[in-house]
């Protein structure tokens, strides 16, 4: 799974929110699919950008992901390049794309998991929504705080 980190968790959690209030949703279109809009979140590039790079290689995200390579030089790899380096794996790329991801799916109450789309928005949202607590609760869970000792009482008497 994606790197627990801030950058990683914002990322997912800037998608969510950006779905959920405005942004135009297409799961046929490349730069405005479920992967299309993580994309656009940690790219800065629009809709418009990100499909026209992918246009250049044959097939879905799914396609795209397998066939990545980092020394084609193709502007889609390059986008994938930008996610990667920030902290997703491809496998994780691959699951955004089918909300497929077998541990994000088990925290999702029952009764939507089942009923879970993959090119709904409402479910993208909750999907990313879910992995980005999962990776908020991960890192918050190896954080160490020093033992903290009792203050003086000379400190407490003013």
């Amino acid at each position: 799974m994606a790197n627990s980190t801030l950058p990683v968790i914002q990322a997912l959690r800037d998608t969510a929110h950006r779905l959920a209030t405005q942004a135009p949703y297409q799961w046929g279109h490349m730069g405005s699919c479920n992967c299309g809009h993580l994309a656009q979140t940690i790219t800065k590039l629009t809709k418009g950008e990100i499909h026209a790079r992918a246009m250049q290689r044959y097939g879905d995200w799914e396609r795209q992901l397998i066939d990545y390579c980092p020394t084609s030089g193709l502007p889609i790899d390059t986008t994938i390049d930008e996610m990667l380096a920030l902290g997703f794996t491809r496998t994780d790329l691959t699951h955004l794309e089918r909300l497929s991801d077998p541990t994000i799916r088990a925290a999702i109450p029952f009764e939507r998991r089942d009923a879970l789309r993959h090119n709904q928005r409402d479910d993208v949202v909750l999907y990313l929504r879910t992995w980005a607590t999962l990776l908020e609760n991960h890192l918050l869970a190896g954080i160490q705080l020093p033992e903290l000792l009792p203050a003086p009482a000379a400190v407490l008497a003013k």
